[in-house]
């Protein structure tokens, strides 16, 4: 289950995901926003991640009008591992490595097709563990 969330920065690029997902037979939950009607970012961040650390979800995408306030707000809940990032590289490394759980885009960098492309890089990359094990395991402490 991958559960997603943007405020009014990210809404087009999270509908383009969403998109992609339901073409794809992938299961989500999306908790808004739903319209360009401006919200607080942090809000959306709290609910995504509540899904996640409950186990209700695996993985999260979250999309503001950079990322990065997404981000910060993820990576204040415990056992939120979140990336902001507009590069497929980065968008597999950061599975790869640091096993994040929360993919956090930008409306305001990239489009919807960009998006798009990392969102399945980051649904489809799995974790690599044995060496990262130890570092992500600092991550939590």
């Amino acid at each position: 289950m991958i559960v997603l969330g943007c405020d009014h920065g990210g809404l087009d690029i999270k509908n383009a995901i969403i998109g992609y997902l339901n073409e794809n037979g992938i299961e989500f939950t999306d908790l808004g926003c739903y319209t360009h009607d401006s919200v607080d970012y942090p809000v959306y961040a709290k609910a995504v991640c509540a899904e996640i650390v409950s186990g209700r979800a695996e993985k999260g995408i979250l999309c503001c009008g950079t990322g990065i306030g997404m981000s910060i707000a993820a990576n204040k809940v415990k056992g939120i591992r979140a990336a902001v990032l507009s590069d497929e590289f980065s968008a597999e490394m950061t599975r790869r490595h640091n096993n994040a759980n929360v993919l956090c885009l930008g409306g305001r960098v990239i489009d919807g097709e960009k998006a798009v492309k990392l969102a399945k890089i980051f649904l489809e990359t799995p974790y690599e563990g044995g060496r990262h094990d130890r570092r992500v395991a600092m991550l939590e402490d």
